[in-house]
């Protein structure tokens, strides 16, 4: 069997070094293909769930950089001053420093958050909060 990959080299996603988007492989199979967003390397990864209408804080992070992919339709990022409505599969990366805020458009969606650096949930600086606590 030959496997066929398919490499968009990218910069590493070290905190200090997230300028693009990490290096994602494509390998084909017989049976379709895969996305490798880490290999060997610290990350956290976790489905964000959003309820339908909510958004969360707008926020940053010191020591890691998030890469959001847009799991089903309705999903709003603001990142750094920017609104996107990302087509599902859509990726986004956050760097370190960078504010954003997840939120829905209205149906309930998920976001595949990949985080590289330092994770640590209280290291969240909240500057805007519908749920009183920025």
């Amino acid at each position: 069997m030959t496997v066929q990959t398919d490499a968009r080299v990218q910069a590493d996603v070290r905190p200090e070094a997230a300028e693009t988007e990490p290096a994602v492989e494509t390998e084909r199979r017989p049976w379709g293909s895969f996305e490798r967003f880490t290999l060997n390397e610290p990350s956290t990864v976790k489905i964000i769930h959003v309820r339908p209408g909510q958004r969360l804080s707008l926020q940053r992070h010191r020591d890691r950089a998030e890469l959001w992919v847009a799991l089903d339709p309705g999903a709003v990022f603001e990142v750094a001053g920017r609104r996107i409505l990302p087509e599902v599969g859509e990726r986004v990366l956050i760097r370190a420093g960078d504010t954003h805020r997840l939120g829905s458009d209205g149906p309930a969606v998920r976001v595949l958050e990949i985080a590289f650096g330092h994770f640590d949930e209280d290291d969240i600086e909240r500057l805007e909060d519908e749920y009183g606590r920025a």
